[in-house]
Parts: C-alpha cells; structure tokens; sequence
C-alpha cells in the first residue's frame, strides 16, 4: 500500500513539475506591447511576476498577472513564492500609433536570400545510370542555399554556373534548414547534354497580389496581406533578401463557392512602384513606401489602432478594391474574439454579412487577405484566411500585432 501512494506521490510530483515547466517556458523573454495594452501572462500558485522601476504596474495572483503599460522599456521578473527567481522578461512598450487603412490590391515580387530547394529528383549521367548526388548530404525540400564554396549566392543563374564549372568535382555548400545552418559537400553528375546536375530544382523569387493594409504616416511604413508569403511546392514561409511592392492591374474576380475558394486575378508586369519590401513573417509583409502616390490612400481616414480590449462582437467594415481604381467599404460580422492570441494569424473569426460583396465574391477570396478591418472610427486588424467550406467565413489578424511587425523594420 505504501508502495502504491509513494508511486502515487511521485506521479503527482513529476506532472506539477512539468506543468510548472511548461508554464514558465510560454512566458516569452521579450515582449513589445503598446502604449495601455494589457497582456495577461499566464501563472500557476506561487508565481510570481514584479516590475523593475515605474514603467510598468503589474498586479499578480495566482491566475494571470495583468500588466498595464506606460511608454518606455521595462523588465519583468518571474519569481516562485516571491523568492526564487526563474526568469526575466525584456518589455518595450510602444506609444499609440495612428495609421491610414489602405484596402487597395498590390502586387508582390520578392527575392530570397539564397536560392530555395523546392524539390529533388534522378539524374540520368553520361553514363546512363541514375544518380542521386544530393543523398545523405541532409539538405531537404524546403532548405536554403546560401553559400557555394564559400561564395554567397542570390540566383539560380548562379548556383547553375558555378555547378558547372566544377566540371564534377565535389562543391561545399552551406545552407539554412529552418534556423539552422548547416554545411554538406556535393558531386555534380555530368549528363548526356554536358551540363552538371545536382538534382535539386531551386527557386530565387516568387510574386503574386494581396491587399494593402495600412499606411503609417509618421515612419512611412506599410503592412499588407496579414500573413506570410510562403512557396507553392515546400509550403515554408520565404526568407526574403529583398522585395518590391507595385501597384498591379486586376483582370478579374473568380466568384468563391464552398471547397473551391474565389481569387482576385491581377497582373504586376510594367506596373509602377510603391516601396520596398524588407520583411515576411507569418503575420504579413512589411517595408516602406517610396512613393505614396502610387498608394492613392484616403489621408483623412487616419485613425487609431485597437486596443484589444476595445475590439467588439458584432459589426465592423472591411476596405477592399475589386475593381481597379475604387476601394469599396462592406459590412461584416466579428464572430468570435481570441485576445491571448499571439501566436499565430487567426485572431479573429469573422463573416461577411454586405450582399453587395457576396453578390461579386461569393465573400472572401484570395487576394482579399489584407484588406483592413474598421470599427468604431478604430483599425482593429486584417483578414487573413477563409474558411473553405463556407467562403463567408474567415479569420483576421489583430492591428495590434501588425503595427507591432512594422516598427521592427524602422
């Protein structure tokens, strides 16, 4: 019997230690808020969560600790019954910004850092066998290319020439694999036409349109889309070197219907350009505009971003342009309301609810991804996906975490 409630004991011991373990790990090291954000961090008994100096007044339970900010950095520190400390969490808390919604569609061309493996295959040599040579060197579908002997590359052009001038010799070669970096060595196979193979087929660029969000005056930066670019074949978001926004011409809108989602149809060939593009993230693409007049953006819509805690169930309006030229406002619904959320893009679950859309898109569609959401004269955030059984239904990203991403870029 003793055996059993020791067993017992140590069972219980064991699952508190980890869920204590797991508690400590979701608190980040360093968070940015804004300006009378409040984050709820969440605690078990005995945690603690203070404040260093005056920025911040933090008050702590054994649920959450919920913080309210002022303007400036501070430091939290995580404590076990206020004596043992665990960790401490780096806190920048940004002023208020107010931004202008754009709602117009873009087009998109980014360039990668690197040349990006989107898959791989035999190669027929000049002896008619079947090679593999890039088996057992750990590269897979999805990595980055970033050196070649040494040599950083940008291109497939250049990848291709210096394969080739290897003339079969093994080539070094370092590439990224998520946020690793790692290094293999290759032998290019000779084929029947005398060119050298690898067997990887490599990408260095990808384009396509979305929405532009907001335009933020006062730094001249801009977010759009609400997620990231990811590539066809991998599916793994890109990891850009360089990118441009340009305005693009729609061609036409494909209605969406339930398992097969409606797209807007848009060309960015010979179009003008907005700005540079410096970073893609999960959460959308951000950089800086150059010229604002291409943006053809509303300077007297500027409004506040939402707080999370002002964010309402109920009716609220999207900006978004089906037609080129004309950014249109239509109703619909915030349905549910994730606040804790800032792990991902799904913030919010809305539905499109204004007949005029639904009549030209059957609601939401590819290329509709970006266009801001407004209530209460406030940005509140940025739809992101749709649901494919149900066109009318999606998710959105808060501003909050959009406005958060732009100013990494300043």
């Amino acid at each position: 019997m003793r055996k059993t409630i020791t067993k017992l004991l140590l069972v219980f011991f064991l699952m508190t230690m980890y869920a204590y373990t797991l508690s400590i790990d979701s608190i980040p090291d360093n968070m940015v808020i804004l300006e009378g954000e409040n984050i709820a961090l969440k605690t078990l008994f005995g945690m603690q969560i203070k404040t260093k100096g005056e920025t911040l007044e933090a008050v702590s339970n054994n649920k959450d600790s919920t913080i309210t900010p002022k303007t400036g950095k501070a430091t939290l520190e995580v404590s076990l019954f206020n004596n043992i400390p665990i960790k401490e969490v780096d806190v920048d808390i940004l002023p208020k910004s107010k931004v202008i919604p754009v709602g117009g569609v873009a087009g998109v061309k980014l360039y990668t850092s690197g040349v990006l493996v989107v898959g791989m295959s035999e190669i027929e040599g000049i002896d008619n066998k079947k090679h593999r040579p890039y088996e057992n060197t750990g590269i897979q579908e999805g990595d980055t290319i970033t050196e070649v002997n040494h040599t950083a590359i940008s291109s497939t052009e250049e990848l291709m020439k210096i394969v080739n001038q290897s003339q079969g010799k093994a080539i070094q070669i370092q590439y990224r694999q998520e946020e690793e970096t790692k290094e293999c060595s290759i032998e290019p196979v000779k084929t029947s036409s005398k060119e050298y193979k690898l067997g990887l087929w490599v990408r260095d660029s990808a384009a396509g349109v979305g929405t532009v969000t907001f335009y933020e005056p006062n730094t001249k930066t801009f977010g759009a889309l609400g997620h990231g670019i990811t590539d066809i074949d991998t599916e793994e978001l890109i990891h850009i070197a360089s990118g441009e926004f340009v305005t693009t011409r729609i061609l036409d809108i494909v209605k969406g219907e339930s398992g097969a989602p409606g797209k807007i149809q848009g060309t960015v060939d010979n179009q003008q350009n907005i700005g540079k593009i410096y970073k893609n993230s999960q959460f959308g693409i951000y950089g800086k505009v150059d010229n604002l007049a291409s943006l053809k953006i509303d300077t007297s819509r500027e409004m506040e971003v939402a707080l999370r805690e002002e964010i309402k169930l109920g009716k609220a309006t999207i900006l978004c342009s089906l037609d080129n030229e004309k950014v249109e406002e239509y109703e619909i619904e915030i349905e549910k309301i994730y606040r804790d959320n800032n792990y991902n893009n799904k913030s919010m679950q809305i539905k499109v609810t204004d007949q005029r859309l639904l009549e030209k898109t059957g609601g939401i569609i590819q290329g509709m991804s970006g266009s801001p959401i407004l209530q209460n004269g406030k940005f509140v955030g940025a739809i992101t996906h749709v649901l494919l059984n149900n066109p009318q239904e999606g998710y959105a990203v808060f501003g909050d975490i959009m406005l958060k991403q732009s100013k990494e870029i300043n």
